[in-house]
C-alpha cells in the first residue's frame, strides 16, 4: 500500500485555484449546526491554503440527497458557520448542479487568498457512481485538488478520485496527511510489541480485520458482542448471548491461526450478564458476573467483567503501539459500560502510540472524557474499518506519491 502521499506541505498555491475536499458531513438540527467538530478539524489545512495565496474553493457532501437537490441538506449553513470560525467571508455557491453558473461566476471573481463553498456534492447523482461529467466539472475549477476528507476515503466518488484524476496536482491535506501516519503506519509498520483491540457487536463486521490484524500485531485482543461467537467456537456456554452460528468454524480458524503464528489471542475470562436487553438501551439492568466458562443458560453477557478487564488492561501496559476499534460490551448503558471505560482508562494511561479506529469507539473515548489522552482518534468508521483490513483506500491512492 502506497502510504507516501503528496501533502499540502509539499506545495504552494499562491495564485493557483484550488479544490479543497473537505468533510463537512455535519449533523444539523433546523438548519442549525449541532456538532461542529468536523468543521474545526478542517481549518488547518484551510488555513493553510489561504495563507499561501490560493483561491480556496471548499466542497463537501453533507447526508444522502441521492442526486437531487434537497433544501435541508444544502451546505448553506455551513458557509455561515465557517467564515465565522475562520474570521474570513466564505462565500456559497448555490447551484443545484453544484458547479453551476453562480460557482463559475465566483470562481472567475476570486482574488488570492478568497474562499468560496460549492454546494452538496451528493446534489449530483454522478456524484457516488464516480461519473465523469461531474469529475470534469469540478476539475474544470481547479488548477490544484487537495483531499481532506478521510470519512469517504474508501469510497470512490467524482469529488475525492474521479477529480483528482484528472488535475495534475493532487495532494493530501493534514487530515488525511494525519490517519496515513497514525492509522496505515501502524498496521503497516507498527512500533513493536503492537496490540490490537476488537470490539462491537458482529464477527462478520471484522472478519477480514481480524485476519490482517493477526498477521500483523503481537497481541490480539477480541471484547464485545463479537468474543462470544469465539468464546462458543472454544466449547462454552455462552447461554442467550449474540452469537453468529455461521461464522464459529471461522473463528475456530483464527484462534489455530493465533496458535500457529504465535501470537496472543485474548477472550474474555469473564462475562457481565443481564436477564434481558435494556428497552430503551440506557434503562436499569440487574447483572450477574459469571466466568466465561460457566455463564448461565437463561442470561446473556453484555460487557466484559472486571477480571478480564484487567487482563486486557495489563496486555496494553507494555505495548508501543496500541489500535482499538470497537466498544467492549453495550456502553450506551451506563451499567454495562465499564469494559469499554476500562480499557479507555488504560489506553489513557500507557505510553504506547494509541490509535482511536472511528465509529463507535471515538464516540466512546469522546463521550467519557478520554479524547485528549489518545495519540490519534480516526475521523472515519468505514475507512478506518478498511485500512486496518489492509486494503488500499481509493481516495488515498489517488493523491500523487511523493
Amino acid at each position: 500500500m502506497g502510504l507516501n502521499k503528496k501533502s499540502v506541505d509539499d506545495i504552494n498555491v499562491a495564485g493557483k485555484k484550488v479544490l479543497c475536499r473537505c468533510d463537512f458531513n455535519v449533523p444539523l438540527k433546523e438548519g442549525k449546526i449541532t456538532d461542529e467538530n468536523r468543521l474545526v478539524a478542517a481549518l488547518p489545512t484551510i488555513k493553510k491554503l489561504i495563507a499561501d495565496g490560493g483561491k480556496v474553493i471548499l466542497c463537501s457532501h453533507l447526508g444522502k440527497p441521492k442526486g437531487e437537490p434537497k433544501p435541508e441538506l444544502s451546505l448553506a449553513p455551513v458557509a455561515k458557520r465557517l467564515s465565522e470560525l475562520l474570521g474570513q467571508e466564505v462565500k456559497f455557491a448555490a447551484d443545484n448542479e453544484v458547479v453551476g453558473p453562480n460557482a463559475k461566476a465566483a470562481v472567475e471573481a476570486m482574488k488570492d487568498g478568497e474562499v468560496i463553498l460549492l454546494e452538496n456534492t451528493r446534489y449530483r447523482k454522478e456524484e457516488t457512481k464516480n461519473g465523469e461529467a461531474f469529475s470534469k466539472d469540478l476539475a474544470s475549477l481547479c488548477d490544484v485538488f487537495v483531499n481532506d476528507a478521510f470519512g469517504t476515503a474508501h469510497r470512490a466518488h467524482c469529488s475525492n478520485v474521479g477529480v483528482a484524476q484528472l488535475v495534475d496536482t493532487a495532494v493530501v491535506g493534514y487530515l488525511m496527511q494525519k490517519e496515513i501516519d497514525f492509522l496505515g503506519n501502524a498496521v503497516e509498520n507498527p512500533v513493536r510489541p503492537f496490540v490490537a483491540i476488537l470490539g462491537g457487536a458482529k464477527v462478520a463486521d471484522k472478519l477480514n480485520v481480524i485476519d490482517n490484524l493477526l498477521d500483523k500485531c503481537d497481541t490480539l485482543i477480541i471484547g464485545g458482542g463479537m468474543a462470544y461467537t469465539f468464546l462458543k467456537a472454544q466449547g462454552n456456554e455462552i447461554g442467550t448471548s449474540l452469537v453468529d452460528d455461521s461464522k464459529v468454524d471461522y473463528c475456530k480458524e483464527m484462534i489455530a491461526k493465533a496458535e500457529k503464528q504465535g501470537k496472543q489471542l485474548l477472550l474474555p475470562v469473564d462475562a457481565v450478564t443481564i436477564k434481558e436487553f435494556p428497552n430503551p438501551i440506557d434503562a436499569p439492568v440487574e447483572i450477574e458476573v459469571c466466568d466465561s466458562s460457566a455463564m448461565p443458560a437463561d442470561r446473556q453477557g453484555c460487557d466484559i467483567g472486571p477480571k478480564t478487564q484487567a487482563l486486557f488492561a495489563d496486555a496494553v501496559k507494555s505495548a508501543k503501539t496500541v489500535v482499538w476499534n470497537g466498544p467492549m460490551g453495550v456502553f450506551e448503558n451506563p451499567t454495562l459500560a465499564e469494559g469499554t471505560i476500562a480499557v479507555a482508562k488504560a489506553l489513557a494511561e500507557t505510553d504506547a502510540t494509541t490509535i482511536i479506529g472511528g465509529g463507535d469507539s471515538a464516540a466512546a473515548v469522546n463521550t467519557l472524557g478520554f479524547g485528549d489522552k489518545m495519540s490519534h482518534i480516526s475521523t472515519g468508521g468505514g475507512a478506518s474499518l478498511e485500512f486496518l483490513e489492509g486494503k488500499e483506500l481509493p481516495g488515498v491512492a489517488a493523491a500523487n506519491d511523493k
